[in-house]
Formats: structure tokens, C-alpha cells, sequence
């Protein structure tokens, strides 16, 4: 970590990971994500998988190296001057909106072909806990939503569809949030800090933050991930999951 020159501490995001712009003696600009000690296994396989989905070709922030230092456990990863896409949308047509959706789609159906491990359980057992728990919490909090019980009752009826649903990688945050435009207008991905594995589509729970940025992108992602041939059971579980 000594060839760097400079460091300066970034505050954005939720992470709890401590994040930094760091500088080598070439100018040449890093991100720095240092961990607490006890996350080095679960850090070294997000290295292991960003770097799996690096091999696929999409823009991302590079997986560089993993280690320890004094601080506990980091990922260094290249790091990408642009713009954040949430930042960029109100400028852009909605020609080009919708077509950065699209290529946003295509991107993360590249990213769901790195296949989930063999041994994990069935995932109408993993989400159906899930909602379990969820439901569970819900109904011993003090507060609840007008019209809640509609909520809990679209769960209870249509859990069901989780059956026989396949399981791969996935990026775990992805929206605008986490997408940069560069500087030669190329749509990038960030922040693979919250991956996991499960169904393909459940990764379009967060596609409701894209649509209040932009319902226009937020279509081109649908359509570009499903090629324009979207499955009508595609809606019924994105319900469910925005639901839950």
C-alpha cells in the first residue's frame, strides 16, 4: 500500500466498508474498500466473483487485488471518472434513456450467466424464510401501512410461484445508484458489495429506485434483459418481491 501517494476518504453510500480514492506514484487513480477483519471470507469471494464477471467484458470497476493491511481486509479495483447514470438521466433524451436501459438489461443478463454454487438450498426454502421473517416483523411492529394486509396477502398467495425457480449470481444492488457514465459515454457498474446468489429476477427488486429516475430507462432494462419477449410470469414475481 506504500506506492501510494495520495488518499482521500469518499463518504457516499451505505456501505460499511471505509472507501477511498487512492493515487500511485504513476498518478494513476484506485478505489481502496477496506473491511473489518472479520469479513475476509465473505470479502474474498466478492473479489472472487467480480472477477468472474469482469471475464464477461462489462464495464465495471476491475477487481485489481485483495489483502490485509493495518486497517483489516481491502479490495483495490480501478476506478472510473464519470458521472452517476441517477445524475446524468435528466439531461439525456428519452431516446438515449431508454437505451442505456437497455444496455443496463443486457448487462445484467451477462452477469446472471455465473452460475450460483450446487449445494445451495432450494430457493423457495431461502425466499420463502424470507417472507416468513418479514411477515412475522411486520405484524409485531407498532406501525403499519394502510391496505398492508394486501401486501401479506399477495405474499401468501403467490409464494407458490417461487417454486422450481432457477439460482445464479447476482449483483444484489442493482439500480442507477450504482451505475456511472464515463466520459466516453460508456454505461459502467459499481458497488458489487451486496452480491449474493438467487433468482435471476429477483434482481429487478430494486428497478423501482430506476423508475422514479427515469420510468424510460427503467423499461429499456426490462426489454433489453428479456429481448423484448417478456414472460408474463416475469410481473407476477417482480410483485412479489417489491412486496416483500
Amino acid at each position: 500500500m506504500s506506492r501510494f501517494i495520495r488518499k482521500k476518504k469518499l463518504q457516499k453510500g451505505w456501505s460499511a466498508d471505509r472507501k477511498f480514492c487512492v493515487t500511485d506514484r504513476e498518478g494513476e487513480k484506485y478505489l481502496l474498500r477496506v473491511s473489518d477483519m472479520e469479513m475476509h471470507r465473505a470479502k474474498e469471494q466478492e473479489f472472487r466473483m467480480m472477477q468472474k464477471v469482469a471475464s464477461l467484458g462489462i464495464p465495471m470497476c476491475l477487481p485489481q487485488e485483495f489483502g490485509i493491511c493495518e486497517e483489516g481486509v481491502y479490495i483495490l479495483q480501478s476506478w472510473i471518472d464519470g458521472d452517476e447514470m441517477e445524475k446524468c438521466l435528466p439531461h439525456l433524451t428519452e431516446e438515449q434513456r431508454y437505451f442505456y436501459g437497455t444496455v443496463a438489461g443486457r448487462y445484467l443478463k451477462k452477469i446472471h450467466t455465473v452460475p450460483a454454487p450446487k449445494d445451495l438450498p432450494d430457493w423457495e426454502l431461502r425466499f420463502g424464510r424470507k417472507i416468513d421473517r418479514r411477515i412475522r416483523m411486520y405484524r409485531e411492529c407498532a406501525l403499519s401501512y394502510e391496505n398492508g394486509e394486501l401486501l401479506v396477502s399477495y405474499l401468501e398467495e403467490n409464494r407458490h410461484l417461487l417454486k422450481d425457480r432457477p439460482q445464479c449470481y447476482q449483483h444484489g444492488d442493482y439500480h442507477v445508484g450504482n451505475m456511472i457514465l464515463d466520459g466516453k459515454g460508456t454505461l459502467c457498474i459499481i458497488d458489487f458489495n451486496r452480491s449474493d446468489f438467487g433468482d435471476p429476477w429477483e434482481e429487478f427488486n430494486r428497478i423501482v429506485w430506476s423508475a422514479q429516475a427515469s420510468p424510460t430507462f427503467a423499461r429499456g432494462m426490462v426489454d433489453g434483459y428479456f429481448e423484448g419477449e417478456i414472460p408474463a410470469e416475469f410481473w407476477r414475481l417482480l410483485a412479489l418481491y417489491i412486496a416483500s
